[in-house]
């Protein structure tokens, strides 16, 4: 499936608080916790608990919550396919789409059990 300018503004626009819950029913559904669903958050974009409440309570946009955030080194190895879309092959001009499809990657693999030094991507040395 292709990205589109249309479907990388709506989610841009969308507010990360409405869907945050939906994340967390899932994972806790999942016998997953909170702690670990912030803890990949918090790798992924920076955000400690404390910023990432402030996030939800300011209803921020995911086109926020993106711009505000600043990305592991190691995202890129976030890979593999997620709601049809292959994110490696997600065109750079999509940066926001891309990284909210990174992000439901790592839930995705949190939710299905990855153990979680395997969902905090490290560079092999």
């Amino acid at each position: 499936m292709e990205v589109t300018a249309e479907k990388n503004e709506k989610v841009a626009n969308m507010i990360f608080a409405s869907i945050y819950p939906l994340y967390m029913n899932r994972l806790l559904k999942n016998g997953r916790t909170k702690e670990e669903f912030h803890q990949i958050i918090e790798w992924f974009t920076g955000y400690n608990e404390e910023k990432l409440q402030e996030l939800i309570d300011e209803k921020v946009t995911f086109g926020t919550f993106f711009k505000k955030a600043k990305i592991h080194p190691n995202a890129h190895m976030i890979k593999g396919v997620v709601c049809g879309y292959r994110i490696e092959e997600i065109e750079d001009e999509f940066e926001l789409y891309k990284q909210c499809r990174r992000m439901e990657k790592l839930i995705d693999e949190l939710a299905k059990g990855r153990k979680m030094d395997k969902i905090l991507r490290e560079e092999k040395k």
